[in-house]
C-alpha cells in the first residue's frame, strides 16, 4: 500500500476541476468520461472492448475491495483509459485474487484517481452532456489539463473495432452440431461462453474480413459483436461484407455494435447519444411478451427511434428509463439484434434466451432437431 499517495487531478474540457489521490500507474491519460452504475464487476467492466478509449467512472463509491483475478477479465487486456472513483480500496478480501486492483492497474497501464466526489460528477455529466476529460499525476496545472481534454479526440466520428479486433481469424470447438462466424468488433469472453455452451463451433473472424473469406468456413449461422467507437464510422468498411451475411439466407444475431451496424445496414439512423447507457440494472420491455427484463449495457450510441420503418423492422424491446430502441427483429432477413449485453458479466442473466433463439433458428433452417436443453450443448 502506498502511505503517501501522489495529488491527482480531473479536468474536464468544460473547464470543471476536481482533485484527489493517484491510483494506478502514474501519469497522464484522457478519453470520454462516462459513468457505470453497476455495484460489482469492476474488472468485467474495465476489460470489456467496448470501453476502449473511454475514462471510466464507478458510481459505487467503494472499488477495489475484492481484489483482481484473472478468470473476471473479459478480454485480452484492460480496456480503458483510465479510472475515476470515490474511495478506493488497497486492501483486499477474496481468496480467489490474484493481486489488489491497484497492483492490476499498474501491470496493465491504467492511469486513475481516487477521492473525488463521482455523485457531483455524474450529476454535472447527467445535466450537461457526456465530455472528453484528462486524469493527471504528473501536471500541476490544472487550467493546462483543460486545454488537453477540449483537445483531445471526440468519440463521435472515431472508428475504434479495428483497435481491439483479433488479427486473425480463431476457431473455438464445441461438440454441437452448428457452425456460427463472429465477427470479432470488440467480441467478449462471455459472449463466446454462451455460444459454446450451446453447442456453437465458433469462427472468430477480425473486424475488417470479407464475406467471401467468412463465406469460405461455410457458417450455418452469423453472430456481429460488441465493440468501441462511432457505428457511423465502423460501417465504412462493415456494410459490405453485412450485406453478404445477410444475403446468405442464414440466421443473423447482433449485440450492441453489431445491432446498430445492423440497422445502419437497413438504412436507419444511429445517434450519439446525450448521455449513454452504462450498468447492470437498466429495465427494458420485450414488446412482443409484455415481459420487463433487467440488463446490462454499454453504449453511447443508439438507433433513432423515427428512422424505423416498419416494412424493415419491428422493434422488438425498448428500454423503460428513455423509450430507446433496444431491440430489433428485421423482416428482409433472417435476423434480430438487441443493444443491450444478455451475455451480461457483470450483470443478470435475465437475457439468457436471446442466445437460444439464436441457435434455435440455426437447427430450424437446418432442419436438424432442436435439443431439449439447448444450453450445455456441449
Amino acid at each position: 500500500m502506498n502511505d503517501q499517495p501522489k495529488r491527482a487531478i480531473l479536468a474536464l474540457a468544460d473547464g470543471t476541476v476536481a482533485y484527489g489521490k493517484a491510483i494506478g500507474l502514474i501519469g497522464t491519460t484522457g478519453g470520454e468520461l462516462c459513468f457505470n452504475t453497476s455495484m460489482t464487476g469492476y474488472q468485467e467492466i474495465f476489460t470489456d472492448p467496448s470501453y476502449y478509449g473511454q475514462l471510466m467512472m464507478m458510481t459505487y463509491p467503494h472499488i477495489g475491495n475484492y481484489g483482481a483475478s484473472s478468470r473476471d477479465d473479459e478480454s485480452r487486456e484492460v480496456m480503458i483509459s483510465g479510472l475515476i472513483v470515490r474511495s478506493f480500496s488497497h486492501d483486499y478480501s477474496n481468496t480467489m485474487a490474484d493481486s489488489s486492483l491497484d497492483k492490476y492497474l499498474i501491470n496493465n497501464h491504467v492511469v486513475g484517481i481516487t477521492g473525488v466526489d463521482t455523485r457531483m460528477l455524474v450529476r454535472h455529466i447527467r445535466d450537461k452532456g457526456v465530455m472528453n476529460a484528462v486524469i493527471s499525476s504528473e501536471e500541476e496545472d490544472a487550467e493546462k489539463l483543460v486545454r488537453k481534454a477540449k483537445e483531445w479526440p471526440l468519440m463521435k466520428g472515431l472508428e475504434l473495432a479495428t483497435k481491439v479486433t483479433r488479427s486473425e481469424p480463431q476457431t473455438i470447438h464445441s461438440k454441437g452440431k452448428i457452425k456460427v462466424a463472429a465477427i470479432d468488433y470488440g467480441i467478449k469472453q462471455n459472449i463466446i461462453n454462451k455460444l459454446t455452451a450451446r453447442g456453437c463451433t465458433l469462427r472468430i473472424f477480425p473486424a475488417k474480413a470479407s464475406f467471401e473469406e467468412i463465406e469460405e468456413w461455410q457458417a450455418d449461422g452469423f453472430f456481429l459483436s460488441n465493440g468501441p467507437g462511432d457505428p457511423n464510422a465502423t460501417a465504412e468498411y462493415a456494410l459490405e461484407t453485412i450485406d453478404g451475411i445477410k444475403n446468405s439466407g442464414k440466421p443473423v444475431f447482433g449485440i450492441c455494435l453489431g445491432h446498430q451496424l445492423l440497422a445502419l445496414s437497413e438504412g436507419f439512423t444511429v445517434d450519439k447519444m446525450f448521455v449513454g447507457h452504462r450498468g447492470a440494472n437498466h429495465p427494458v420491455m420485450n414488446l412482443k411478451t409484455g415481459l420487463v427484463e433487467i440488463t446490462t449495457q454499454n453504449h453511447g450510441f443508439a438507433v433513432a427511434t423515427e428512422s424505423v420503418t416498419k416494412d424493415k423492422a419491428d422493434i422488438s424491446h425498448i428500454n423503460l428509463n428513455d423509450q430507446t430502441v433496444e431491440g430489433l427483429d428485421f423482416k428482409t432477413f433472417d435476423g434480430f439484434s438487441v443493444q443491450y449485453h444478455p451475455e451480461a458479466s457483470p450483470g443478470p442473466h435475465d437475457s439468457d434466451a436471446l442466445f437460444d433463439e439464436f441457435v434455435k433458428r440455426i437447427h430450424i433452417k437446418k432442419g436438424i432437431e432442436i435439443p431439449q436443453n439447448i444450453e450445455n450443448e456441449v
